[in-house]
């Protein structure tokens, strides 16, 4: 896997202070993309060891309340196994700071679909996540007084609620101090 860029003081993917990766490759190719340099999986540099130990050390200040990840595509099949050790990681290491993906996939379309048919990486990965914005970015439905969306379409998901409660769980954004 590669990676565009590491942001370690990032406020708009998500609540309060974060760090955020950006993963390179997508194949979602959405019109109007603020980041269509990084559809291409070869583009930025190879996530690595010293990769994640710079994102644990980051993510280490108390002020930091979690990691965002996006891309690219973080929930490509050729990115989600590094993903996913990553994400096991920071559940290790700071059990208190939340986990955010920003994905193109549709949660009940394709990744509940995966996972019922099987995919156990996904399932694994799915369960370590707090909450997911689904869905692609489209143009036609930009919205820039969005709470941590690009458009009207995506929605922001509670993970481990939607998987209690056996339905999709959203979040309201605005319980979030922005």
């Amino acid at each position: 896997m590669n990676y565009a860029a590491i942001k370690k003081t990032d406020v708009a993917n998500g609540p309060g202070v974060r760090v955020s990766l950006f993963v390179s490759g997508c194949t979602h190719r959405c019109k109007g993309c603020f980041n269509s340099e990084a559809w291409d999986f070869c583009y930025g540099n190879p996530y690595n060891c010293n990769t994640e130990k710079e994102i644990l050390e980051a993510l280490e200040p108390s002020y930091i309340r979690g990691l965002s990840l996006l891309g690219g595509e973080p929930l490509e099949p050729q990115n989600k196994g590094q993903v996913l050790s990553l994400v096991k990681k920071v559940r290790r290491t700071y059990p208190l700071k939340d986990i955010w993906c920003y994905t193109g996939y549709d949660f009940e379309k394709d990744l509940l679909t995966w996972v019922q048919k099987g995919d156990r990486q996904m399932l694994e990965l799915l369960k370590q996540l707090d909450v997911i914005a689904d869905g692609e970015f489209v143009e036609e439905l930009k919205n820039l007084r969005l709470a941590f969306r690009g458009s009207e379409n995506q929605r922001l998901i509670d993970v481990k609620q939607s998987f209690l409660q056996k339905r999709v769980i959203l979040v309201n954004p605005e319980i979030f101090q922005l």
